[in-house]
């Protein structure tokens, strides 16, 4: 992927996290690992903690490598949070290296999303 189509689907998929949280800004990368964790985790809550907030996130960067077959979902536990097990190591070097990668696995996520739930993220970034 070129870096300009990376930018454009990557402002669409934060174009729509945006409109469908009814936000006023943009959300960053955090936010949308943190909303992809609780997708993953299955139900919301009106308070995580600080911790949970953590596992969330973490839940989400294991279920963006799962896609290239770094992590692979191992099950739930007692609670219902999803667990993976690390099936080879990621060596991306450099923060920045890390941060597209992780950007192309949401905008992947997004994509699968779109076609399991057949709603469109849309193609229109304007008026939000």
């Amino acid at each position: 992927m070129e870096d300009w189509e990376l930018d454009f689907e990557w402002l669409q998929v934060r174009h729509f996290v945006k409109k469908a949280f009814n936000k006023h800004t943009l959300p960053d990368l955090n936010a949308i690992l943190f909303l992809i964790g609780v997708q993953e985790l299955g139900r919301w809550k009106t308070n995580f903690t600080k911790e949970e907030k953590q596992d969330l996130m973490h839940i989400a960067v294991c279920r963006l490598l799962s896609y290239d077959g770094y992590y692979q979902f191992a099950g739930r536990d007692a609670d219902g949070w999803p667990h993976f097990e690390a099936l080879k190591p990621y060596r991306k070097k450099g923060v920045k290296e890390q941060e597209v990668y992780l950007k192309t696995k949401v905008i992947q996520y997004f994509r699968d999303w779109e076609k399991e739930t057949g709603l469109p993220l849309g193609n229109n970034t304007s008026n939000n």
